[in-house]
């Protein structure tokens, strides 16, 4: 009988998502050895506080002196990189473990969007995997299905809902009329998001996944050039209240696209008909769609962060490791990948939504629509809600189709006008 071979594992960064990791591994290792047909230990594991309080005890025997000793030690084969951030200990660990000949499994969205370039080209001397499936979009399979599922089709667009935290805000916001603070403030209570939720509150935890996506699907170089990138921290119950009324609701999204042979690559609060697929996906859930050829529109929706979805994805990394093929990390050779070049979105075309608090008077109107049609915007739609006190009012418009960059002169144009009580919101309408 052939003696099945034995991986050595270890585990660097024991948060809630590496405990829980480590705890499944152990649980399962009967399963998962069976469904591979190959043996594993978790042979060793690191965190920056080796005494802090854990939910389960780890043998001594098993801790590292050293986090960077994972990628040295000659009796460990994959290495699972957990500590978080583009640089620092993660990337050292990061790369070592590829440079020493050592499969690596990473969450790490952070690391992969911003180095993912070099730590292909590394991974493919060494004849090593380098394995992100955790990185984007929690237990969504997505990037196994780009690489694999997807393998011949031509896709021309990705896009969708990629942040829990920002989904579950607005979501909140939406179906319970509660403002931004409160619900966030329940999704800290609640484990939805980090204490500086900054990152997914701005857009940089989206970008970096659409970073991924792009160049997984459309088989380029990671591209971070001329990258739009908005956030949620603005929309308030008002514009929450509005969207309803018009018959839309307000999404978080990322998009990707190819147009004549340039990546458009934006991350933005978008309004979406309220009956679209997408406006109905809600809390902590995300989703991703791609358009391709022969597939169509193909989508995916799961949980989208969390110790139990990223467990999932971390595991499925390192059973693809276990059946034994070494794969390119982003699904081509390094050199066949292309590299595209990037169009920002001045030139696109979108209808809007302008919402604009001012002091009722006469002429306000005036001076508006003349600011818009300087900038040849033209209203489909204007509704005048004064309040209460009717001294003052809110003024929505909706735009016929406009270029990008005629919207955001005209609103830094009426951003500066006296008589704006509030600063002018601005979300662009999709049509997905």
């Amino acid at each position: 009988m052939i003696k099945k071979k034995t991986y050595n594992i270890a585990i660097v960064g024991l948060g809630n998502i590496g405990i829980n990791l480590y705890r499944h591994l152990k649980n399962n290792k009967k399963n998962i050895s069976k469904k591979n047909n190959i043996n594993f230990n978790i042979k060793y594991v690191s965190a920056k506080n080796r005494f802090k309080k854990r939910e389960l005890v780890i043998p001594k025997n098993k801790w590292l002196k050293n986090y960077l000793d994972a990628s040295k030690k000659r009796d460990i084969d994959i290495v699972i990189e957990l500590i978080g951030g583009s640089d620092g200990a993660a990337k050292k660990l990061v790369f070592n473990s590829l440079k020493n000949k050592k499969h690596v499994v990473t969450a790490n969205k952070a690391l992969i969007s911003k180095y993912g370039n070099e730590l292909s080209v590394l991974a493919e001397k060494k004849s090593v995997n380098l394995e992100f499936e955790a990185a984007v979009a929690g237990g969504i399979p997505i990037i196994r299905a780009i690489k694999e599922g997807l393998v011949t089709n031509k896709i021309n667009k990705i896009y969708g809902i990629l942040n829990g935290t920002s989904n579950y805000i607005l979501s909140k916001m939406s179906g319970f009329n509660q403002n931004f603070k409160d619900v966030l403030d329940s999704a800290k209570k609640l484990g939805y998001a980090e204490k500086n939720p900054k990152t997914d509150l701005n857009g940089d935890d989206v970008k970096s996944k659409i970073q991924i996506l792009s160049s997984l699907a459309f088989q380029c170089f990671t591209n971070k050039s001329n990258i739009t990138v908005e956030g949620i921290q603005a929309i308030d119950h008002v514009d929450i209240h509005n969207a309803k009324v018009l018959g839309y609701k307000i999404k978080h999204l990322a998009i990707a696209e190819l147009k004549k042979n340039r990546l458009i690559q934006r991350v933005h609060p978008c309004m979406i008909k309220k009956d679209s697929y997408i406006s109905n996906i809600n809390g902590v859930l995300n989703a991703v769609i791609i358009e391709g050829d022969p597939i169509g529109k193909f989508t995916l929706q799961g949980e989208g962060a969390g110790p139990g979805p990223t467990t999932s994805a971390l595991v499925s990394d390192i059973c693809s490791i276990l059946r034994g093929n070494i794969k390119f990390p982003f699904s081509i050779p390094h050199k066949s990948r292309k590299k595209i070049k990037s169009n920002d979105i001045s030139n696109e075309y979108f209808s809007s939504y302008i919402r604009l608090d001012v002091i009722d008077k006469t002429g306000v109107l005036s001076s508006i629509t003349k600011i818009l049609s300087k900038h040849k915007i033209s209203v489909k739609r204007l509704i005048q809600n004064p309040f209460k006190s009717k001294k003052f009012a809110s003024i929505i418009i909706i735009s016929h189709k406009s270029k990008n960059l005629n919207l955001v002169k005209s609103i830094v144009e009426l951003g500066r006008k006296n008589f704006l009580i509030n600063k002018p919101k601005f979300f662009r309408i999709e049509n997905i």
